[in-house]
């Protein structure tokens, strides 16, 4: 397969994330899931007397390598080879620890062709695994990377649901297709999507710190319960969502199995909140996740080696 490498910035016109395309699936809003609608009000999580509970965080980065042009069948088009890396970390109160079997990396090649026509990237360094995107647009070509790690994150978070059945599972970003395991939740930093108005955004802009709203159910192509938490450690507090992050768990998740989760989990992150000293993101990006990306990003290798080694197997493919 003949592809060359285009000289531009690789991450000119990549979207930083593509969390907001599972948000606008959402067709309405159920929100008297765990209490009425008329009686919501911020909830202090209740402590449930049990010993506290171990808690993994899954996650993923990536970074496009190079632009390329791919020739096919009807002439060149947009690609990108791009690293990936998902991972977990293990906090069980006392330390915070990351297997090596608990971390995935991988390279992808994607283009707007169809499988037929596309073939690995082979340098010397790495192979770029092809997957077909749904057209040229950069956001296309990114979220066909971002779908290959996502199938990563979800292999990691069933593997220590098998390990360690009674750990809270957080998987950051929407849960989207990962709602089938039991005890694993969402975490949601950005809001794309206003879910909530009226008395029950005004709840939602009157949690104190550790404080969550309660649980309400999003129906669509991903349905999933969800609720507010807000952490301490918001630097600028007159800005309405500070701190704030959201949760999503599955449907299947019920009742006072819910609230417990629910309840868990709002009193476990807390703890791991990120300080603004270290963290522009604070305290939203958890400081296990930000150690967890620091370690996957070392993962990944020298972008400039890789780059290096595509433009010389480029050059190789025209001959």
């Amino acid at each position: 397969m003949r592809f060359a490498v285009d000289p531009w910035d690789p991450s000119y016109g990549i979207a930083n994330g593509v969390e907001g395309i599972e948000d606008a699936a959402a067709t309405s809003i159920e929100l008297s899931t765990e209490v009425p609608a008329a009686q919501w009000q911020p909830i202090s999580p209740r402590p449930s007397g049990a010993p506290r509970r171990a808690v993994a965080f899954v996650d993923g980065v990536r970074r496009v390598e190079a632009r390329l042009w791919v020739h096919g069948s009807t002439g060149a088009v947009p690609g990108v080879c791009a690293s990936w890396a998902a991972g977990a970390v293990f906090c069980d109160g006392a330390r915070a620890e990351v297997r090596p079997e608990s971390i995935e990396i991988g390279r992808s090649l994607a283009a707007p062709l169809p499988g037929e026509e596309l073939e690995p990237v082979v340098t010397r360094l790495a192979t770029y695994h092809p997957v077909s995107a749904r057209s040229p647009a950069p956001e296309h070509l990114w979220l066909a990377v971002q779908q290959e790690m996502g199938r990563a994150e979800a292999r990691i978070a069933e593997a220590v649901q098998r390990l360690a059945p009674d750990t809270l599972l957080v998987v950051d970003g929407p849960l989207g297709r990962r709602d089938h395991l039991e005890q694993s939740l969402g975490l949601v930093k950005a809001h794309h999507v206003a879910y909530l108005d009226g008395r029950q955004a005004e709840v939602l802009v009157a949690l104190a710190p550790g404080q969550r709203t309660p649980v309400f159910t999003i129906t669509g192509a991903f349905g999933r319960h969800s609720w507010y938490l807000r952490l301490p450690g918001a630097t600028n507090t007159t800005v309405p969502l500070a701190g704030v992050v959201r949760l999503e768990c599955s449907v299947a998740v019920a009742g006072d199995a819910l609230v417990e989760l629910a309840d868990s989990i709002s009193a476990e992150l807390p703890r791991f909140a990120s300080s603004p000293v270290k963290d522009k993101r604070a305290p939203q990006n958890l400081t296990p996740i930000a150690g967890l990306e620091r370690l996957l990003r070392h993962r990944l290798g020298r972008a400039e080696v890789l780059y290096r080694s595509l433009r010389v197997a480029a050059a190789s493919s025209a001959e």
